[in-house]
């Protein structure tokens, strides 16, 4: 086994042990992400960032 797969594996392992963390870090990472696209934006693609957190944001909780 490869150090990637072992770091993986590890990876897998704890976010097994604490999903309440994972989904919050997961929450605001695309928080971060969508705001810093709205910013390079000046917003005018509000709307659309907004629905793409959303699906980023449903896919990650599944």
């Amino acid at each position: 086994m490869g150090m990637f797969d072992e770091m993986k594996d590890k990876v897998s392992g704890l976010a097994a042990e604490h999903p309440d963390k994972v989904e919050e870090l997961s929450d605001q990472g695309i928080e971060k992400g969508g705001d810093a696209l709205d910013g390079a934006t000046g917003g005018k693609f509000a709307g659309q960032v907004d629905k793409g957190q959303q699906v980023a944001d449903d896919k990650v909780g599944e």
